[in-house]
């Protein structure tokens, strides 16, 4: 039941954590009004993949390295607010949402459709190129699970993280493929791209100033 118990007990505080709005948030709302529910899904999927990534260097003690060398988690900083302010850019100058009723409702998508491999590698490379997850898990892991626990086991916990941040986003994607949902994004034209290009520029900026510690 010690297992049992630790799960739990992560769980519970990483429930709290995806459910705040950030990157992945805002890029999952922006994939599901622009390009349609399997665009959105398949950047879950990504952003899934990613948390995996950062579990998986957490328990092989890279992440310690990475924490402790300022060179290191500088780079990682610095090429996610790069990112997050490409997307922000791409994101304000793209063309307003312009599909008809019907297409809304068959889940069409605005402008050229990204591949599904585009679309998870958005998902990954947002929560990847986020210094902070490493911070996290290390404090995470840390205070929860015991040293004892079997790195095997960890990485059990990590799969049911990612499947319940997958979840939650999934969640998220299908309210707002909802065709009136979308429909009235569609309302706002190019105010949208403007609102959530602003929105990762804004992202990126504040990533910029935070500090390691």
């Amino acid at each position: 039941m010690t297992y049992v118990s630790e799960f739990a007990a992560l769980m519970a505080v990483f429930a709290v954590v995806i459910v705040a709005p950030g990157a992945d948030f805002a890029l999952v709302v922006r994939q599901s009004v622009v390009h349609g529910r399997r665009a959105a899904l398949f950047t879950s999927f990504g952003i899934g993949a990613s948390l995996l990534f950062h579990i998986s260097y957490t328990l092989l003690g890279i992440g310690l390295i990475v924490s402790q060398s300022l060179a290191l988690f500088a780079l990682i900083k610095w090429l996610g607010v790069g990112y997050l302010l490409y997307l922000g850019v791409k994101s304000f100058f793209d063309k307003p949402l312009d599909i008809n009723e019907g297409e809304l409702a068959a889940g069409a998508t605005a402008g050229r459709p990204l591949s599904l491999g585009a679309c998870f590698g958005m998902g990954f490379l947002t929560n990847a190129l986020n210094p902070k997850p490493v911070l996290f898990f290390l404090s995470l892991f840390t205070a929860l699970v015991s040293h004892e626990t079997p790195a095997a086991v960890s990485f059990l916990y990590g799969i049911g993280m990612a499947s319940a941040l997958i979840a939650w986003f999934a969640g998220v994607t299908l309210f707002f493929t909802n065709p009136s949902v979308r429909a009235r994004f569609k309302a706002f034209g190019g105010w949208f791209n403007r609102l959530t290009g602003a929105t990762f520029v804004l992202l990126g900026l504040r990533l910029a100033v935070q500090k390691a510690n």
